[in-house]
């Protein structure tokens, strides 16, 4: 009997260990249903759902557009930004084809006027009130010069001189009228696109920020296009108003140039020493020939 109770104990706790090893290996009778069931993709429904033709189109509807044509650049930008660069081109190519028209250079050193005039003074066949009206009435801002000259007939080098540089300074100072409005333009049109640029982003991270599209590139990309157009707008005006600048301040150095050595022939020709020296050496007339001395006859 002892040996028969001694075993029943040692059974008992083996069967129970048995038993919990047989729950653990063999798993229960709802997992064994759900492996003989067929697999069905979890995310079926919501990948056909996501592809159907009213989710593609409310899509395309919803993903926003890079302007890309005139008038959605124009609606992009705004009256905020597009008043501005309108009014800027205009003023640009308004006084861009006025000083073109101005400093022709028939129009400030008239050829014929010039040469004429030179030619009488060099030959003394006009007097200072005659060559004082005939350059008002070209009214040329070569014309002008020389009036200022003309008016010292007579005097010193010194104050010829001075009278024709006097009567310059005021022409060079019409010759560079407008050009700081072209250079103007030129140099805040970049600045009003930065200045669009810099509003364009803070919207588009403001956008970003506010519809809680962290990562979303998209959105990024357009606020950034959209802020760049302004940048490229004012570029796009400033530089050929750069290059129109740059091109007349370089018409106006030439033309300048010109007149003052002009100007110089008429100091050469009006001032005192001139005169004094034309007096004691006459020069003759060239367009008609010297005479020839008949030849004395030898006896």
């Amino acid at each position: 009997m002892t040996h028969l109770n001694r075993s029943a104990q040692f059974m008992k706790p083996l069967s129970i260990i048995l038993f919990l090893m047989a729950l653990f290996i063999q798993p229960p009778a709802h997992l064994m249903a759900q492996d003989d069931s067929p697999v069905v993709p979890v995310n079926a429904p919501e990948e056909n759902s996501a592809n159907s033709p009213e989710d593609q189109q409310g899509k395309k509807a919803s993903k926003p557009a890079i302007p890309r044509n005139f008038t959605e650049i124009l609606e992009t930008l705004g009256y905020i930004f597009v008043v501005p660069f309108l009014l800027a081109s205009v003023i640009a190519v308004w006084f861009t084809i006025e000083r073109l028209v101005v400093l022709r250079r028939g129009r400030v050193i008239p050829k014929h006027f010039v040469e004429r005039f030179l030619q009488h003074l060099e030959i003394g066949q006009i007097d200072p009130l005659t060559a004082s009206e005939h350059c008002q009435e070209n009214g040329s801002p070569i014309a002008d010069i020389f009036d200022h000259g003309v008016r010292k007939w007579g005097k010193s080098s010194v104050e010829v001189e001075q009278a024709i540089i006097d009567g310059g300074e005021r022409q060079v100072g019409e010759l560079r009228r407008h050009l700081r409005i072209i250079n103007g333009v030129a140099t805040v049109s970049p600045l009003m696109g930065l200045l669009g640029t810099v509003v364009g982003m803070i919207e588009a991270f403001n956008q970003i920020a506010g519809a809680d599209a962290m990562g979303k590139a998209e959105q990024l990309a357009v606020g950034i296009a959209t802020a760049l157009l302004t940048t490229a707008a004012g570029l796009f005006i400033a530089i050929p108003s750069l290059i129109m600048y740059m091109y007349l301040s370089g018409k106006v150095d030439s033309l300048v140039m010109e007149m003052d050595r002009l100007a110089q022939n008429v100091v050469d020709y009006i001032s005192a020493e001139a005169l004094v020296s034309r007096k004691n050496n006459p020069v003759s007339d060239k367009s008609t020939p010297k005479s020839k001395s008949p030849a004395k006859s030898t006896s």
